[in-house]
């Protein structure tokens, strides 16, 4: 049986993995706004991942015995100054993301939950790919600057991406 502080925990993160989602996919739109459809794209792509996630957290509570409570999801902004600030933002949130996994996963070996450690260790290491995916993504575009030619091709790069695949950047 899952621990209560572990199943209240799981139900945060599932409320941070659809936050995500909803932050993808505001970020998805102002970049759509903007005709940079590789990188609404992406996004989308994303958001649809964070999705995925939550149904992660969703589905193990269930397995386990836990009550599953949905919490209510923020709005995301709205603006993002820049494609390099919208990328920039994401590669935070996803830090941010790695903290509350890697916080759950502590918790987990506290409460020596075997089945929730191996279950999260698969978190550790999709948030080691998302923050390297995206943090190359920033760099190269902080590489080219405000050379337009550079972020059409970025963003050519982006629109590239299918399901599950490795980011293409």
């Amino acid at each position: 049986m899952i621990s209560d502080v572990l199943v209240d925990e799981i139900n945060e993160q599932i409320k941070f993995e659809m936050y995500s989602a909803y932050m993808y996919l505001a970020m998805s739109a102002w970049c759509a706004e903007r005709n940079l459809s590789g990188f609404a794209h992406w996004m989308t792509m994303q958001a649809q991942e964070e999705v995925d996630h939550a149904m992660r957290f969703f589905n193990f509570l269930l397995e386990r015995g836990g009550r599953v409570e949905l919490q209510a999801i923020d709005a995301p902004p709205v603006d993002y100054g820049s494609p390099v600030a919208v990328m920039e933002k994401s590669l935070e949130h996803e830090k941010f993301v790695s903290s509350r996994i890697h916080h759950l996963y502590k918790l987990a070996v506290e409460e020596g939950d075997y089945p929730a450690q191996v279950m999260l260790q698969w978190f550790v290491s999709e948030q080691v790919e998302e923050e390297a995916s995206i943090d190359e993504i920033v760099e190269r575009m902080k590489m080219f600057g405000s050379d337009g030619a550079a972020l059409l091709m970025v963003d050519t790069q982006l629109a590239a991406r299918t399901p599950g695949a490795e980011e293409q950047a």
